[in-house]
């Protein structure tokens, strides 16, 4: 996400903290400013690791957690992982006590983790100068003052890094009216909920490997077997060609079982089931195989 853009949200933001409360349009504008600046998070924490061009996956929230996922494996520092996080929440105002865990995408265990607490301003940070190694991780984030971002309005510096202007009176009286006076100060105790491995982000739509099924909205659209298997094959290499041939051999086999067209008329039918998210594409690279784009 581009710095320009992440300018735009925190000044909507900022706009809409000066008129008139209204509880759905703020929540609304919290939770975009939420996970624009854990996208900030993310774009670091891979810069840190060196790589410069591959993406943060969207932000996925579940009960007030919110997981941060990769596109490609990456190494963690945890000195860095902890400074950066400090710098980019403290900037954002998105929360003054909260917890920071790094997840292994495959068995799903916590690694390493932290916590800033509002109380002293001290962070429980163990282990800091031992590097996790090169790996599939997800960041999961998880506030603990029960809301999300403080009502203070937020400015962006001529370098572009957020700045607080003042406490916004108004809305911090209506804050507590409506969670009950002191509620803001009870910490919700912390639920892991790990995400199901057996469902695959694809722009818009959520793949359930599982049960052959794309997920998106209030929609099911089933999927043969052989299409799950394409579909899958295809992600496995998302936004790289792979051959016609070995497509052939990994989802029919070498038992002669399909004809000449058979694959271009299973890719036909999953560009349909695809057309929901003009930002998931199978094209067709002429002469060599099939690419599935994906943009977000």
């Amino acid at each position: 996400m581009s710095l320009h853009r992440i300018q735009i949200y925190v000044l909507a933001f900022a706009g809409l903290l000066l008129m008139p409360y209204n509880s759905q349009g703020q929540d609304a504008l919290n939770e975009k400013h939420m996970e624009v600046t854990l996208r900030m998070i993310g774009h670091q924490v891979l810069l840190s690791a060196g790589d410069s061009t591959s993406r943060v996956l969207p932000i996925i929230e579940d009960e007030g957690q919110y997981r941060i996922q990769f596109e490609s494996e990456l190494a963690i520092v945890p000195d860095d992982l902890v400074t950066i996080v400090k710098r980019v929440v403290s900037e954002s105002s998105i929360a003054s006590s909260y917890i920071v865990e790094v997840e292994e995408c495959t068995s799903m265990e916590v690694v390493y983790s932290f916590e800033l607490s509002a109380l002293n301003q001290s962070d429980m940070a163990p282990c800091r100068s031992r590097s996790l190694p090169n790996s599939c991780y997800s960041l999961l984030f998880t506030s603990l003052e029960g809301g999300q971002a403080k009502a203070e309005s937020v400015v962006v510096l001529s370098n572009g890094l957020f700045a607080k202007s003042g406490s916004h009176s108004s809305m911090i009286a209506l804050f507590v009216l409506l969670f009950g006076g002191g509620l803001f100060f009870i910490w919700k105790k912390r639920r892991k909920s790990p995400i199901d491995p057996n469902l695959i982000v694809l722009g818009n739509y959520h793949f359930d490997k599982r049960n052959t099924a794309l997920l998106i909205q209030d929609q099911t659209i089933e999927l043969t077997g052989k299409e799950a298997e394409l579909l899958l094959l295809l992600y496995n290499d998302a936004n790289t060609t792979v051959e016609r041939e070995f497509i052939l051999k990994k989802v029919w086999g070498d038992d002669g079982d399909y004809v000449g067209r058979t694959l271009d008329v299973f890719i036909s039918k999953l560009r349909k089931k695809l057309e929901f998210d003009a930002k998931v594409k199978i094209l067709n690279i002429r002469g060599v195989g099939y690419k599935l784009v994906v943009d977000i």
